[in-house]
């Protein structure tokens, strides 16, 4: 995407992130929100509980800054952030559930996410992004390579460079990590681990969009029903095939796995008994970052999950015929309103006898 002027023009416009950093009350909405959603990993909050956390949060500011500079309640500045023109919370009743819930929007938490990149580091690497690149470099060379014997001659390659490693390690020179190479990986590990984290809300709020669509077009559908299943089973599958539903894939059928799952928990605990990544004083979270990352993926899948028995539901033949006659009445209303929008009646069209009834209670004297 470019930036030039009016595409920042728009986005400084109805971005909800621009609007989040411009509000007077971005430090309160990125603070608690960071607090109680991005640090626990906590996906949903029923309204209750956050109210709740922001009223305590209210209070100790207000002792401090004084009541006039939060005058509104809790339950008030949530629904303003979940407000469409803010879109900081996104407020949903959660199924078989009649209390509103709360979560995140993707925008808000990319938002939160660029204000943690402005607070100074004592220690910033290099080394360990530009290996990245230069690996994930090296994986699309060597996975888009369709010669055989190219792809031997690399494999043969690498063979020797292990070979020679191994010589090296049984002549007793075993290279190792130094502390700053240490501290560089681990910090790069931590914030992939967290964008990984966010890129799941979006992942939800891209199937949601989809599905609105979907309603949407079921709501104004004027073909036969059995072209409209077509239609819609294709997009889902689409969906499901592109780019990024199939990412989502390989991401989960690879953490789903038992063996990595263990794996990763060895790593983590060999890697943080490390000193210099003691140093570091990593969060606490850090030990079980690969079930976040499962508790996210189980809820991205729960959603789509939900989403598609939904969908499924609103295209029962009871329900799409209902939908179909509310949309017909619809329809003639507005065709009737158009026609007589350019030459209304003269006469009076509807009389009401008064603007109130008159309410007489038996026990009244």
């Amino acid at each position: 995407m470019s930036l030039d002027y009016a595409t920042l023009d728009l986005l400084r416009q109805s971005h909800p992130a621009w609007r989040l950093l411009r509000s007077d009350h971005a430090p309160l909405v990125a603070s608690f929100l960071q607090r109680v959603f991005i640090a626990p990993n906590v996906r949903v909050m029923a309204q209750a509980d956050l109210a709740e956390a922001l009223e305590d949060e209210l209070f100790a500011l207000r002792e401090r800054l004084g009541a006039e500079a939060f005058p509104k309640s809790a339950l008030e500045y949530l629904n303003d952030w979940a407000a469409p023109e803010r879109s900081w919370l996104r407020k949903f009743y959660a199924q078989g559930s009649d209390e509103p819930h709360f979560d995140l929007t993707p925008a808000t938490e990319k938002a939160i996410a660029w204000l943690g990149t402005l607070i100074e580091r004592s220690f910033v690497g290099t080394e360990s992004r530009l290996l990245t690149l230069f690996e994930l470099l090296k994986q699309m060379s060597e996975g888009s390579e369709t010669d055989p014997q190219a792809r031997i001659a690399e494999l043969h390659k690498r063979r020797d460079e292990i070979d020679v490693e191994i010589a090296r390690v049984v002549a007793g020179d075993i290279p190792l990590l130094d502390d700053t190479a240490l501290k560089d990986r681990f910090q790069q590990f931590i914030q992939l681990a967290r964008e990984l984290l966010t890129d799941f809300r979006e992942v939800e709020h891209n199937f949601r969009g989809l599905d609105r669509r979907v309603r949407e077009r079921i709501a104004l559908w004027e073909g036969s029903k059995g072209a409209l299943l077509e239609e819609i089973m294709g997009e889902r599958d689409a969906i499901a095939d592109s780019d990024q539903g199939r990412s989502f894939r390989a991401f989960w059928d690879f953490l789903m796995s038992s063996s990595r799952q263990e794996e990763l928990s060895a790593l983590l605990d060999r890697v943080l008994t490390l000193p210099p990544v003691a140093e570091l004083k990593p969060d606490a979270r850090t030990r079980r970052v690969h079930y976040d990352w499962l508790e996210a993926g189980e809820h991205t899948q729960r959603t789509v999950a939900q989403l598609s028995q939904q969908l499924r539901r609103f295209l029962d033949d009871q329900a799409w015929l209902e939908n179909r006659r509310i949309m017909d009445i619809l329809h003639g209303i507005e065709a009737k309103a158009l026609a007589l929008r350019g030459s209304p009646p003269p006469d009076e069209v509807m009389s009401i006898a008064d603007t109130a009834a008159d309410i007489e209670l038996p026990m009244e004297r």
